[in-house]
């Protein structure tokens, strides 16, 4: 069961296209396994829906009719090929990839971390964390915001518990020093707009690096 989920603010910038690519691959891999966020997501769609519908916009008076033609004199095209499904990666997050786990190609960061640097736009940075279980990320702040996706596992900070579908949002205010809880290791999508604030030397000196 999900028990943390996107707050108001980051469906309506989604909804209104207003987010960075980074945060926009977390908002869509978790509400394509949150039924609560995607029926919120979908009061905002219908709520900027009507408030286009009531902005007036000047139209040529043939626009409707040069859009029906284009449809009528497009090719048919055949339907594509259903997806494999991955058990761990959700279908935006497989798209993204362009493949499933065994497509991720993944670089050690220390005491049996990995991660996987996603291509995204320079605004955010987002990548996919392997934790093995019991390990802990070092004790760190945040610049910026910083939103954590579980796909497999769950781990624990000073906080709460996040397993599979939660989404930790972490902003200047967190400090915290995550830690994979035990049995499956802990596999994470997340995405930061600010570099984060370690405290010990070491993962200060591996920062530029590891780009984290």
């Amino acid at each position: 069961m999900i028990t943390h989920h996107l707050n108001d603010n980051l469906l309506m910038a989604y909804s209104a296209g207003s987010l960075p690519e980074a945060f926009n691959l977390v908002v869509a891999t978790h509400i394509s396994v949150c039924d609560d966020c995607r029926a919120r997501l979908a009061g905002f769609d219908a709520l900027g829906g009507a408030l286009m519908e009531d902005d007036e916009a000047d139209l040529a008076e043939d626009s409707l009719a040069n859009v029906m033609a284009r449809i009528k004199s497009g090719a048919a095209t055949a339907k594509p090929a259903p997806k494999p499904r991955d058990p761990v990666l959700p279908s935006p997050l497989v798209d993204a990839i362009g493949g499933g786990l065994d497509a991720v190609q993944w670089r050690p960061v220390g005491g049996g971390v990995r991660q996987a640097i996603l291509r995204t736009s320079d605004k955010a940075s987002a990548r996919l964390l392997h934790i093995p279980a019991g390990a802990a990320v070092p004790d760190h702040g945040h610049q910026g915001l910083e939103l954590t996706l579980v796909l497999q596992g769950a781990f624990r900070d000073e906080e709460a518990r996040f397993a599979r579908g939660d989404v930790e949002i972490a902003t200047q205010d967190t400090q915290h020093t995550p830690i994979a809880e035990p049995g499956a290791d802990c596999i994470c999508l997340a995405a930061t707009d600010a570099p984060l604030k370690f405290r010990a030397i070491l993962p200060r000196l591996a920062q530029p690096f590891l780009r984290i």
